[in-house]
């Protein structure tokens, strides 16, 4: 809506304040936005109607969404246009969600990216991306394709935090002992699927190649989100099944 609406109205930008931590989903955005007076109300009424096209677009997976605007005096400072067009730019050119489904696993995201948090003053201009992905190739080829989008808008990148994917094998030796005792335990099927997140298990599968693992625990609810949480009531039961799989295991 900002990239846009800069070319009729003239809108200047003086902050923008997006999402937490790299590792979470954003749960929201704020931009302080200057426009001419005499364009107030035109630009009201062009912002209503984007954003109404908006929300319908996500009114089946995201009902909750909003998007408002309500008048400031505190817009003291604004970016200087030249940087505005190349940061608004960037930001809109930087890929946000998944990039490739696995061609081997139904419904596995194999790579992805999280535009995490933005943070723009008349001073600064932060972006903070996760780029993750069970295939190395593919997850730094996807960083170089930010990295050009970012370069070609004159900023600086820096690519940091890196850690290896975990190539799935649902078919192990370990998966199907542990499926066994998982029905011998809690006498139900156990649901066995592939995880599109970063995991030890990456790293520990580099340093220590063709290792069996896999990855259990409590159940978690909004993961990588600020509303993430853990069900208590769970804890116990994997603990247990923990224990009771270090007694298998030969």
């Amino acid at each position: 809506m900002l990239w846009k609406m800069r070319e009729s109205f003239g809108l200047r930008v003086s902050e923008i304040t997006g999402g937490g931590l790299r590792n979470a989903v954003p749960r929201e955005s704020f931009s302080k936005v200057c426009v001419p007076t005499d364009k107030v109300e035109a630009w009201k009424n062009e912002f209503a109607s984007r954003a109404a096209v908006i929300k319908n677009e996500y009114v089946s997976n995201d009902s909750g969404l909003h998007i408002e605007i309500e008048e400031t005096t505190d817009a003291a400072q604004v970016v200087t246009e030249t940087s505005q067009d190349a940061i608004l730019a960037a930001i809109y050119a930087t890929f946000n969600g998944i990039y490739r489904m696995s061609p081997d696993i139904p419904d596995l995201v194999q790579t992805s990216n999280n535009l995490a948090k933005v943070t723009i003053t008349s001073e600064k201009f932060e972006v903070l991306c996760l780029t993750r992905s069970s295939l190395d190739t593919e997850k730094f080829d996807l960083a170089n394709a930010l990295t050009a989008a970012f370069e070609h808008a004159g900023f600086e990148m820096d690519l940091s935090g890196s850690y290896p994917g975990w190539t799935p094998a649902p078919k192990s030796d370990l998966v199907e002992m542990m499926r066994d005792l998982y029905v011998e335990m809690f006498e139900e099927e156990p649901n066995v699927m592939a995880c599109h997140a970063g995991l030890e298990c990456g790293i520990l599968s580099t340093n220590y190649p063709g290792m069996d693992m896999i990855s259990f625990g409590p159940n978690i609810r909004g993961a990588h989100s600020p509303d993430e949480k853990c069900q208590i009531s769970s804890v116990n039961k994997s603990w247990s099944y923990f224990l009771e799989g270090l007694k298998r295991i030969k």
